[in-house]
């Protein structure tokens, strides 16, 4: 058997130097071969700037960012969950009806039989997860294609959904439920005209982040991989805290800190490290990447599977649960086209579409260009249809230039 693991060259004495010196290797082969990962920082500051410019800053105004988040944290949520299916070389198009159908199952629970809010929520992410194992099932131990089988799933779970909620909508909520997707936390440190609070959890954030980037940095030139020069590697880290803490006093200067902008934060980090300093994670870049060695290198294959589709099931679950809240009910056609919103979010963030590539991170921008676009083009009126042309020529490009990537790393070979 081999292993997954890596195994430290024998002499890396002067790892410190080079982080602090530039890195290894030729500067335009590491601009080439990050292209792909920086590229789509670049495209979403881009778009962001674009779409300031057309809306006369309307974009970038305090509430108009805290709406961004409201209104797409459960695609975001979805984008996790997806982008990992992904990088193993499966995907899921059934995410949007099952939001529906746990948005339903909270809604008949906590407001039609009138138990507790945290029991719809607790039902709601049982619901995720028993869905995410019956697909895993089918596609792990039976051996179907995640698409067949999610494809069947999009339909049953849809008609599942009609049928606890009886083809009517049912509302509302009670207000500790409407908190989960639409509750603020402010005032709990002061702040003259803004929530102190908010600015503090994004300069701890902004910090995490720095130490974090700089540690795996020196990781990378512990084992002889390529890195960014250090000054490119600065610029980066702060342009993000920028971008986080300016970000930040938008929203102090609005409603606070949103509290399910928390819950997506904790999704991330903890997915971020699950996929990067975990076994499983690399066992599912592994499997994504070659089947075969995977295999061969002891890694179960049908047990991640299985699990990553569980794990689909329980942030659609989640989804769910944010959606109902945000909508201040469950209604027979909510998640309508979600799964594509969640894909088109992992492509554009840098997927690839073979599977073995691609990151939470990613995803998660990828995500956020879509909801800025949306909102952008909401915001100066632009038509449904046109949205939806839109979106389709930016997914498409974002594939187009993923298969270039990879064939211009084969010509280089």
């Amino acid at each position: 058997m081999t292993s997954l693991k890596q195994s430290p060259p024998a002499s890396s004495g002067s790892a410190p130097a080079a982080a602090l010196h530039g890195g290894i290797g030729d500067p335009r082969t590491l601009i080439l071969r990050n292209l792909r990962q920086s590229g789509i920082y670049i495209a979403f500051v881009g778009i962001v700037l674009l779409f300031a410019i057309l809306t006369d800053g309307v974009l970038l105004s305090p509430g108009n960012i805290t709406n961004i988040v409201l209104q797409y944290s459960y695609i975001l949520v979805l984008a996790i969950g997806m982008v990992i299916l992904i990088i193993a070389g499966h995907i899921d198009l059934s995410v949007g009806s099952v939001v529906a159908l746990t948005g339903a199952v909270s809604a008949v629970l906590v407001i039609q039989q009138g138990y507790p809010w945290w029991v719809g929520v607790a039902a709601a992410l049982a619901v995720g997860v028993a869905v995410g194992a019956w697909h895993g099932f089918w596609v792990a131990y039976v051996g179907m294609p995640a698409f067949i089988v999610t494809l069947a799933g999009m339909l049953l779970f849809r008609g599942l959904t009609l049928q606890v909620l009886d083809n009517v909508s049912l509302s509302p909520f009670p207000s500790e439920y409407q908190k989960v997707a639409s509750g603020f936390l402010n005032g709990l440190i002061g702040g003259q005209g803004y929530d102190a609070f908010t600015l503090l959890i994004a300069a701890i954030a902004v910090i995490g982040y720095a130490v974090s980037v700089f540690r795996t940095r020196l990781a990378r030139i512990r084992y002889q991989q390529s890195v960014e020069s250090f000054p490119l590697f600065v610029t980066r880290v702060l342009l993000v805290g920028a971008v986080v803490m300016y970000f930040a006093w938008q929203l102090a200067h609005a409603r606070g800190l949103p509290i399910v902008l928390i819950i997506l934060a904790v999704l991330v980090i903890a997915y971020g490290l699950m996929t990067k300093n975990t076994v499983f994670g690399r066992q599912v870049y592994a499997i994504g990447g070659n089947l075969s060695a995977a295999t061969l290198s002891g890694v179960k294959v049908r047990k991640v599977n299985f699990w990553i589709f569980v794990n689909m099931g329980l942030l659609a679950g989640t989804a769910g649960v944010i959606y109902s809240s945000r909508s201040n009910g469950a209604q027979p056609a909510a998640g309508n086209m979600f799964e594509l919103d969640a894909i088109a979010a992992a492509f554009i963030g840098g997927a690839a579409v073979a599977g073995g590539v691609g990151t939470v991170v990613g995803a998660m921008v990828g995500g956020l260009i879509m909801a800025v676009m949306s909102n952008g083009m909401q915001l100066m009126g632009i038509d449904q249809s046109t949205q939806s042309v839109v979106k389709g020529l930016v997914l498409l490009l974002a594939v187009a230039f993923d298969i270039y990537n990879k064939r211009r790393a084969g010509a280089t070979r």
